[in-house]
């Protein structure tokens, strides 16, 4: 959400409940640079002070569509933003809209600031190797046991191979897809990490 400073500037804002208990994290983008408060802390990151952004794509049980946002400061620190936000103990509700645009305004204020950030998209290079090889392990094992259904005659167990490979390619390919790492610029950010 964009709101006038009262001084000529705009401010962008952004706010999400990071768990039923305690109150929002809140982020704002001024001129001076981003103004975060986050359980009872708060501090201002200058634009020039923001030495790193990672997108991803993060699921979870109650919510198969959220993306997170890492952002790091030279000298330490790390704030992460989640587009989506706790609403009851049964419910998190997407904020897709207001995390895109305060995200598009981040790198469009770094771009202007003239920021050195690294730009990452995905998972780190060795966990998402870690993840390929899992997944190689877990197709050479599933393999093996459709071949040994197939040789026994048991047609049921290899129908049930085959859904279950078949749904579990659907739920983990677009993770595995979404979260290959990359590096991205202020003006080409990935919109497989958008939503």
């Amino acid at each position: 959400m964009q709101v006038s400073d009262g001084q000529g500037g705009a401010v962008t804002s952004y706010a999400y409940k990071a768990s039923l208990i305690g109150s929002a994290h809140r982020f704002e983008l001024t001129d001076e640079g981003l103004s975060w408060h986050i359980a009872g802390r708060s501090g201002l990151w200058r634009y020039d002070e923001i030495s790193a952004i990672r997108l991803s794509f993060r699921p979870v049980s109650m919510q198969q569509h959220r993306f997170r946002a890492d952002i790091s400061r030279v000298g330490g620190g790390r704030i992460a933003i989640l587009s989506t936000s706790w609403q009851t103990a049964a419910l998190m509700a997407p904020q897709d809209s207001g995390f895109r645009d305060f995200l598009v305004e981040l790198h469009a204020r770094l771009a202007k600031a003239g920021s050195r950030a690294q730009l990452t998209a995905g998972l780190g290079v060795k966990t998402y190797a870690a993840v390929l090889a899992s997944l190689a392990l877990l197709a050479v094992a599933m393999t093996g046991l459709l071949i040994r259904a197939l040789l026994i005659g048991e047609f049921a167990g290899v129908l049930f191979i085959l859904g279950f490979a078949a749904l579990f390619a659907w739920q983990v390919g677009g993770f595995v897809q979404r979260n290959q790492p990359r590096a991205y610029s202020f003006d080409q950010l990935p919109r497989s990490l958008l939503p």
